[in-house]
């Protein structure tokens, strides 16, 4: 788990946050191998350690401390600088100084890592000049922030079906279009969770975004189908009127905002009330039916997929949901975001991750005894790194320049894309390696490095990774992060399920 925050310590972070939950029985906020061997001594972090809200409290219900006052004593020990809301710190640490539980000098420490960051920030000369009224009125929902918005949100979304080429829509060839689903005009929920001062009110709906891109030319007509939660608050029928009456069914579905987010486990990775069942009407109807995803987690919806010519997966797009949203449809937008995580069939499959190892017994399909399901595929319904775009990328000519080095040298990855459609288009080069002998069993491949390129059709472009032992390594089981001499295989491609490989060596 550690590559990602020592990636965000590389590019300057200024924080870390400790998190609720324990790590080989250690909860985070007491965890002084992970704050201060780690983060202080290992990476020379010297930004300041905030908890998550109230972590330090809750290590008494964990079992960990014995009351709040023992819990902020381990949490300050640990590298703790910022108690987050839970008042333990201002409550208790200066008699545990005065009493000597802890040294002067750690609560010194603390307290230097946040003024240093109150410095950097300018509140010593101005406390409040963040807090500013005019400019927030300025430049909130301005123009420019919207823009921003938008695009960020278009650069989110994953194509994950076009049959067919079902998208990009025309409107030249629509008379009416039927926009349907519980998601299709819901302000709120295209916020997301934990959106804090975001105001639903200035948020575009899918509808509304559909109808300010096609204007008085092209008729909309709105049905919301379903509740997106309840089973009893259903209207199918009526969707089903309006969707008979038009050229192309674009719907809405997905979870509400407050199913994703802290405190929002689910049993089930289905589409929640009666959702599922207003797909298959829709379906059925033999029209072109465009699907549009907006939830926060990955979905087990095999049935949902097949049902549909198009699937786009928008997730909480934000303030400018149905502009970026529409952009996309109608092809203003060419989309090139690929899933960071996988899309399971059944949630009977979950975990499941593309870097999972791959067992003394691999699938077999004509051995009963390996390790497979009866029932489904070992596939993912949609791989981790997997998505679409309205053009077509190949990947050829992979190289290295040198089939063997040292632990002191690198190897140089090079690929040659090609855009073989018709479209402008983005594509994310992915680059995954698989040690294939280690003293300790390793992942089938992991993600090593990753690029996006820009290709008109027609074009090509010569890209290459450098890696190095860094990248090879991994926790022995001595406890040591090394890279170990041997060979490893190195594929490229669009998605966790690259096919094109080579090999390279790590000697001694």
């Amino acid at each position: 788990y550690l590559p990602p925050f020592r990636a965000a310590h590389d590019a300057g972070v200024a924080t870390y946050m400790t998190s609720f939950n324990e790590l080989d029985g250690v909860p985070a906020s007491a965890n002084e191998h992970l704050l201060r061997d780690i983060l202080r001594e290992e990476w020379g972090f010297r930004g300041f350690v905030v908890t998550d809200y109230t972590s330090i409290n809750e290590m008494v219900p964990h079992g960990y401390a014995r009351d709040d006052a023992h819990a902020g004593l381990l949490a300050a020990q640990a590298g703790v600088d910022m108690d987050m809301q839970g008042d333990v710190y201002h409550r208790f640490l200066a008699d545990q100084v005065r009493s000597g539980q802890i040294s002067e000098m750690v609560v010194n420490e603390a307290v230097r890592n946040i003024l240093r960051m109150k410095a950097a920030l300018g509140l010593f000369d101005d406390p409040y000049r963040y807090s500013d009224t005019e400019r927030q009125e300025r430049y909130v929902f301005s123009d420019e922030h919207r823009a921003a918005a938008r695009d960020m949100a278009r650069r989110s979304f994953v194509l994950l079906k076009n049959e067919a080429e079902a998208l990009p829509l025309s409107a030249g060839d629509l008379s009416r279009l039927a926009v349907i689903g519980p998601l299709a005009d819901s302000q709120a929920d295209m916020l997301g969770a934990w959106h804090a001062d975001g105001q639903a009110s200035e948020c575009v709906t899918l509808l509304t975004g559909l109808r300010e891109r096609l204007g008085r030319g092209v008729r909309v007509d709105y049905a919301r189908g379903c509740s997106a939660t309840d089973d009893n608050d259903a209207d199918i029928a009526a969707a089903l009127r309006v969707a008979r009456r038009a050229d192309v069914i674009v719907l809405a579905v997905g979870e509400p905002a407050w199913m994703s987010g802290e405190a929002a486990s689910r049993s089930e990775l289905d589409l929640p009330g009666k959702q599922e069942e207003l797909v298959a009407a829709l379906s059925a109807l033999g029209k072109p039916l465009v699907v549009v995803l907006f939830n926060g987690r990955p979905l087990a919806i095999p049935g949902v997929i097949d049902a549909a010519d198009a699937v786009l997966e928008a997730w909480y797009p934000g303030t400018e949901a149905g502009r970026a949203v529409t952009d996309v449809l109608f092809g203003d937008y060419n989309p090139a975001g690929k899933l960071p995580v996988t899309f399971p069939r059944s949630v009977g499959q979950v975990p499941i991750f593309y870097a999972a190892k791959n067992t003394g017994r691999p699938m077999d399909p004509n051995n009963k005894y390996t390790s497979k399901y009866l029932d489904v595929p070992n596939t993912p319904l949609f791989p981790f790194g997997y998505g679409l775009s309205y053009t077509s990328f190949t990947f050829s000519e992979l190289a290295v320049d040198k089939t063997s080095f040292a632990p002191h040298e690198s190897v140089r990855v090079s690929v040659t894309v090609t855009n073989t459609g018709d479209r402008a288009g983005e594509e994310v080069v992915q680059l995954y390696v698989r040690d294939l002998v280690g003293s300790a069993t390793r992942p089938l491949r992991e993600l090593k490095a990753f690029s996006k390129v820009e290709l008109a059709p027609g074009a090509s472009t010569r890209l290459t990774f450098t890696l190095d032992v860094n990248d090879l390594a991994f926790y022995t089981q001595s406890g040591e992060w090394a890279a170990e001499p041997g060979d490893f295989e190195v594929f490229v491609g669009g998605s966790s399920e690259a096919d094109l490989s080579t090999t390279f060596t790590l000697t001694e």
